[in-house]
């Protein structure tokens, strides 16, 4: 999913909801019941992607940017459950998260309830790592700067902190 569309998606629920009904309409998304203990196993999954990148050697950067978005998107896919949906896409996933945890907060509100939400730089930065991992699995390239590597660490465990504390709540 592009920024521009993906922009577009964060500022009108209506195509938001149209989108992810096209999604359900091709089989890619299922309404099911919250299933508390593939909940945890995504959340483990995403715990032993993140220690898999912090082990591995910056040698691998390329395997560093994929191991960050797999523990997103296990985080992702834990989070979609946890609200009883079951998605088979990358984009459709995304288009869940935003649809049962993204609200457009004043950064006032945001900070009033902390962690209850995902914000837009969330979202963005799920995409920017997704569209990093797509780089790093598709194309030639084997190394990657090891300050953006960092970056995306650092932003990738936070995610996962907030995914771990709105799954708690």
């Amino acid at each position: 999913m592009n920024e521009h569309y993906l922009r577009r998606l964060l500022g009108s629920r209506q195509e938001l909801e149209r989108k992810i009904e096209e999604f359900k309409n091709a089989g890619v998304v299922k309404i099911m019941p919250p299933d508390i203990n593939a909940v945890k196993g995504h959340i483990a999954k995403a715990v032993s992607n993140i220690r898999f990148v912090d082990s591995i050697s910056k040698e691998f950067s390329d395997w560093a940017v994929v191991g960050c978005y797999y523990c997103l998107y296990h985080a992702a896919l834990a989070l979609i459950i946890r609200k009883g949906f079951f998605s088979k896409s990358h984009d459709a996933t995304l288009c869940l998260l935003m649809l049962e945890y993204y609200r457009d907060l004043s950064e006032d509100d945001l900070a009033l309830v902390n962690f209850a939400f995902l914000t837009k730089e969330d979202i963005l930065f799920y995409v920017k790592a997704k569209n990093k991992r797509e780089e790093a699995s598709y194309s030639a390239k084997t190394r990657f700067g090891w300050s953006d590597i960092n970056t995306i660490f650092t932003n990738t465990r936070l995610f996962l902190n907030k995914a771990k504390k709105l799954i708690s709540e």
